[in-house]
């Protein structure tokens, strides 16, 4: 487990046996694990250098282990560094390489095949976004979504603006409301628009990730890099923003009505509105009929877009320009 942050497997095996025997001394230690005491003292050098565990002044010394969670976070934070450092020395060397070559078509996007491939690089993308993640949402999904949604809640805890936009079909599935405003609640700025394109995912405006078919769940995706169509990509999303509704209404509304005009808004039918507020398809045909006349609208999605123009389905506005 340890050896992921630099621990090798028979000093993990040392630091584990002493976590059930701490104090012991190194010819102890040698006897539980049946190793050399000689090769034993390297390995105990080695665990002490990684702050693993301490000797003390005894004759013979004791060996003593650090705790394994400020252990590991300590050695984590010592990866984290060394891996940063390596990044910034990529941005170094990028700016090595002759700006003609930088913008070889070849060199601006990448062709991605195979779905655990495309899954692996959207983890690699998001885990190193730092400042802003713009998303289109709409299945069929590649990654895991537990996983991808368990690192964009870490990614809103440290900071990053995350927009999403959701199609109705995303909204559909079992439990995907409830997980639009358990993410809106994490921080997430959310949207729902009736008709998304296509699935996209923007990393810090400096890299997009989008399949090559729109519909089905393909072996192939494009990374696509600082170029026109990144600046296209993003102006997209902006335009589909503006015209989207909020999945997390203001609190002006009844918070079932607000649920029922957003969900309107995205274009969903009476079952699938009773579906997700759990209502009877006969109660929502009423609600929506009372909501039609109360707003004056003619169509069920005229009540929605109505009720957003009413600022009765609000949210904060975006906070970054579609050119930052």
């Amino acid at each position: 487990m340890l050896e992921t942050v630099g621990v090798e497997p028979p000093d993990e095996e040392a630091y584990r046996a002493l976590l059930t025997a701490p104090g012991c001394d190194v010819r102890e230690l040698a006897g539980h694990l049946g190793r050399d005491e000689q090769e034993l003292a390297a390995t105990v050098e080695r665990l002490e250098k990684l702050g693993l565990l301490t000797v003390t002044s005894d004759d013979p010394v004791r060996l003593l282990p650090t705790r394994p969670d400020v252990a590991v976070d300590a050695l984590v934070a010592v990866r984290r560094a060394e891996l940063d450092r390596v990044r910034a020395e990529a941005r170094v060397l990028l700016s090595e390489v002759r700006a003609q070559e930088q913008h070889r078509p070849e060199n601006l996007v990448e062709v991605i095949v195979g779905q655990e491939a495309i899954a692996a690089r959207f983890a690699q993308l998001l885990n190193g976004t730092k400042n802003q993640l713009l998303v289109l949402d709409r299945p069929p999904y590649a990654a895991q979504a537990e996983k991808s949604d368990t690192t964009v809640r870490g990614l809103l805890g440290e900071g990053v603006v995350v927009h999403g936009i959701y199609s109705p079909d995303s909204l559909d599935i079992p439990g995907g409301v409830d997980e639009a405003y358990s993410a809106a609640d994490a921080g997430e700025t959310s949207r729902v628009h009736p008709q998304l394109p296509m699935k996209l995912a923007v990393f810090d405006a400096k890299a997009a990730l989008l399949p090559l078919s729109v519909d089905q769940l393909t072996d192939s995706a494009l990374v696509v890099h600082p170029c026109a169509l990144l600046d296209a990509l993003m102006e997209m999303f902006w335009l589909l923003w503006d015209q989207a509704v909020p999945v997390v209404p203001t609190a002006k509304a009844d918070p079932t009505d607000a649920r029922l005009m957003t969900l309107l808004a995205a274009g969903f039918k009476d079952d699938a509105i009773a579906r997700q507020l759990a209502l009877s398809s006969r109660t929502v045909g009423r609600r929506v009929a009372e909501l039609m006349e109360t707003l004056g609208a003619r169509t069920r999605f005229q009540a929605g877009i109505h009720a957003q123009r009413r600022h009765l389905l609000e949210d904060d506005q975006r906070t970054t320009s579609a050119g930052d």
